[in-house]
C-alpha cells in the first residue's frame, strides 16, 4: 500500500487515568502500560508516567523517589514547570528545569533517584513533568550506563512564526532542526510550543512509526478533530503526514514517534528485559551489588 500520500489519522484518544503517587513526589497518570494496554502498539515506548500540573506546598525536605535500580532501557523525563534532580551509581548529579530533559539509558544496570530541586521543594510550587521509558533492542540492553542532559540550547529550533511558536527537537530531525540525543533506534521527541491561535505545523513521520502526541497546555486540532489539554492521541500508521494546530491562544504538546522494536519483551518492576531469565539474572545482579551503589 502507498502510504506517502496518505493522511495520518488518530487512531484513539486516551484520557489520563486516574493519577497515583510515586514516591512522595510525583502524582503521574499512566497512560501505558497499565492505564491502556497497548504493549508493542507504542514501541519503543513502553512506559509513559505523566504528572499534570500539581501544586506541591513548601517542604523542609525534597519530595521524590529514592534509589531504585533499571536495566534494559532508557528513562526520559521532560520538565515543563518545577525542578528535577538526578543522581546515580554511575557518577551523574544534575537538575533540570522547564523546557529541558534528561536522558539517562540504564543500559546494564543503575542506581538512580529523582526527586524535587531543593530550591523549588522548599518555596514549592507547581510541579508538572512526564516520563518516558524507551525500550532497547537486545543487542544494547546490556550497553553501560549513560547519562545526556539537554537544556533548551542543546535542542534543535525550528521557528514556526514571529509570535516565537516553535518546535524544539530533543530527538530526531524537524525540518533541519536536529535534536542532539543519542538514540539506539530512530525516535522523534518533540516540545512543540504554539503561542498565537491557529498556530500550525505539518508533520511528516514513517507510517510504520509508532506516533502518540501528548497536550500538556491549551487545546489542538490535529487534521481538525480537537485534542484537549492533558490527552494522548495515538495516530494510526496509515499515513505519514499529519498536521496540529493550535486551538487556544497558546497550546503544548510533546511529540513521541518511533521505529518499533520487533522483540519479545518482559517486564518486572525497574527490569525490562527480553526474557524472564533475563529478570532473573537482573535481579540476582542487582542483589549482589553489581549496579553500583548510591547513597541516600
Amino acid at each position: 500500500m502507498d502510504t506517502k500520500n496518505k493522511i495520518k489519522q488518530i487512531e484513539r484518544i486516551l484520557v489520563p487515568p486516574a493519577p497515583h503517587m510515586v514516591g512522595d513526589g510525583f502524582r503521574v497518570c499512566n497512560f501505558f502500560p497499565g492505564g491502556y494496554n497497548l504493549k508493542q502498539r507504542v514501541s519503543p515506548f513502553f512506559l509513559l508516567d505523566y504528572n499534570p500540573p500539581h501544586y506541591f506546598p513548601p517542604a523542609s525536605r525534597p519530595r521524590g523517589v529514592g534509589g531504585h535500580p533499571h536495566r534494559g532501557f532508557e528513562t526520559v523525563t521532560l520538565v515543563f514547570q518545577g525542578a528535577v534532580a538526578h543522581h546515580d551509581s554511575a557518577g551523574h548529579a544534575d537538575v533540570i528545569g522547564p523546557g529541558e530533559v534528561q536522558w539517562m539509558t540504564a543500559g546494564s544496570g543503575v542506581l538512580h533517584k529523582e526527586y524535587h530541586e531543593r530550591s523549588f521543594a522548599e518555596q514549592g510550587g507547581i510541579f508538572h513533568v512526564a516520563q518516558l521509558w524507551v525500550n532497547l533492542p537486545a543487542k544494547y540492553k546490556m550497553s553501560p550506563p549513560r547519562y545526556q542532559s539537554i537544556t533548551r540550547e542543546k535542542q534543535g529550533k525550528y521557528i514556526l512564526d514571529a509570535q516565537g511558536s516553535a518546535v524544539y527537537v530533543i530527538a530526531g530531525n524537524y525540518k533541519g532542526a536536529k535534536g542532539a540525543v543519542h538514540t539506539f533506534t530512530p525516535i522523534e521527541l518533540w516540545n512543540i510550543e504554539l503561542l498565537t491561535e491557529d498556530a500550525a505545523l505539518d508533520i511528516s513521520l514513517p507510517a510504520d512509526y509508532n506516533t502518540l502526541l501528548l497536550v500538556i497546555e491549551g487545546e489542538v486540532l490535529v487534521n481538525e478533530h480537537k485534542v484537549p489539554a492533558h490527552t494522548l492521541a495515538l495516530m494510526d500508521n496509515e499515513g505519514e503526514h499529519f498536521e496540529v494546530r493550535a486551538k487556544t491562544p497558546v497550546a503544548k504538546a510533546v511529540l513521541m514517534s518511533g521505529a518499533p522494536i520487533h522483540e519479545p519483551i518482559a517486564h518486572y518492576g525497574p527490569f525490562l528485559m527480553n526474557s524472564f531469565e533475563e529478570i532473573k539474572q537482573a535481579i540476582e545482579d542487582f542483589n549482589a551489588g553489581k549496579f553500583g551503589y548510591l547513597e541516600d
